[in-house]
């Protein structure tokens, strides 16, 4: 029996999602590895003190997610709350809520686990930060796990994915764990090079080649020998270089515009593309026998809106990068703000999530947080900001009355903050304040 508790606090203390055990009189009696590093403190030391004292959630007087277990014996789900986390800040979290029966189906107590936007859940067991790389979700951690795998490989890489998504991240990723990541590693937009001089920048010229060809150059492919070359936006190569770069990857041969000397080079080609190149070949806009050579390893990138578990940890990174540019101390992001955030379905993927970040520390009222005023005007259209909500602006009209309001809506707080253009956490707040006012 004591083998077997062992072992379960071991599986519990390896999960990245803190999980904390209550007793039917709300005492604690197990925290897990992630929730003593999240609260700072040892679960020593929280064992037998009460649950409000340590989570300090915002919720625990008047909507206990426990209480609410007990009451209506249904499981609670992605809970939206707040705790205090070992910085001293009270940060917004998703919390899960069961009730703990015994044989005889009779309530013991309760469990709670949780997720903050935060990379301090990193207890060991998932990687959130690989070569640069931010992910937790499933599909980000295949993709590291893929990364890994072919490190001892030279083969072609073929990156497809919609603007924004990192492909460039993942190819420094591949060269990084690469056997040539000491070698050079030379880039190439293909999309941002005219077409009569992508040939040049390719492969080189020799003088006279063209018309402004004043003296030899030496192209990128030959700048690479014996490391990696990136070509990204391949989709946009024209048809005449993808039968030049066709050759070079079947017997690393070519020719500088203007020579006639064959040269020959050994280079790694990791290409990356946000076109449907099974679309362009259909369309006769790209070589079939192109896209197999450069699809030996194909990693398909998706895009933010199919791995939302990884926003919080995009939120963190890139507030850890505008703190220091900014010279800023902002810790978090207001609950109300941070749920438009998780809702928003991100069109442009991680670049847009860096320049809504960015947005948002240019205008930040607050020293410590992001509020909703200080998100771009199309996140935050129909919602107000809880700052500029005023209760006693509602207290000199007596037909706007918060509690009037309240009162005509038989107290449904989520229907209130409908009416008002706010978000039903701000009604709460503002309902409380009144209360201990």
């Amino acid at each position: 029996m004591i083998k077997a508790l062992e072992q379960t606090s071991e599986i519990l203390d390896s999960l990245s999602e803190g999980v904390i055990t209550i007793d039917k009189n709300f005492m604690i009696t197990f925290v897990n590895r992630a929730a003593e590093i999240f609260m700072g403190i040892e679960r020593e030391n929280a064992v037998g003190l009460s649950c409000r004292n340590v989570c300090k959630s915002e919720f625990c007087d008047t909507e206990c997610p426990i209480t609410q277990v007990i009451k209506t014996d249904r499981n609670l789900y992605s809970y939206n709350s707040r705790m205090l986390c070992s910085k001293g800040n009270a940060i917004p979290v998703k919390l899960n809520a069961a009730v703990i029966r015994n044989r005889n189906n009779e309530p013991q107590g309760g469990v709670l686990s949780f997720q903050a936007p935060s990379t301090q859940f990193n207890t060991g067991t998932i990687q959130f930060d690989f070569c640069d790389l931010i992910g937790r979700s499933k599909l980000m951690r295949d993709i590291f796990e893929l990364i890994d795998e072919i490190s001892h490989s030279d083969a072609s890489v073929l990156i497809q994915g919609e603007t924004g998504t990192g492909k460039e991240l993942i190819a420094n990723a591949i060269q990084q764990k690469s056997q040539r990541r000491n070698k050079p590693f030379v880039k190439i937009n293909c999309a941002v090079i005219p077409q009569q001089l992508l040939g040049s920048e390719l492969f080189g010229h020799v003088k006279g080649a063209f018309t402004d060809a004043k003296s030899d150059r030496v192209g990128r492919f030959e700048l690479a020998d014996g490391g990696t070359i990136f070509l990204d936006e391949i989709g946009e190569m024209p048809l005449n270089m993808q039968t030049q770069l066709l050759r070079v990857i079947q017997n690393g041969s070519f020719e500088r515009l203007g020579e006639s000397k064959t040269r020959k080079v050994d280079v790694r080609i990791i290409a990356a593309t946000n076109t449907l190149i099974e679309t362009e070949i259909d369309n006769k806009q790209f070589r079939s026998d192109l896209f197999f050579r450069l699809n030996v390893i194909p990693i398909q990138v998706p895009p933010l809106r199919d791995r939302k578990v990884d926003l919080p940890y995009l939120f963190d990174h890139f507030i850890n990068i505008y703190n220091s540019v900014y010279k800023k101390n902002i810790l978090e992001i207001d609950t109300d703000a941070l749920e438009i955030l998780l809702d928003y379905d991100w069109p442009g993927n991680i670049r847009e999530v860096e320049n809504v970040i960015e947005y948002a520390f240019i205008r930040s009222k607050k020293n410590k947080s992001i509020c909703i005023c200080g998100l771009p005007p199309a996140l935050r259209s129909k919602v107000r900001c809880s700052e500029e909500f005023d209760t006693q602006r509602y207290s000199t009209r007596k037909s706007e009355n918060l509690l009037s309001l309240l009162e005509r809506n038989n107290w449904n707080q989520s229907k209130v903050a409908e009416i008002l253009g706010v978000h039903r956490t701000t009604v709460w707040r503002k309902l409380k304040a009144m209360q201990s006012d």
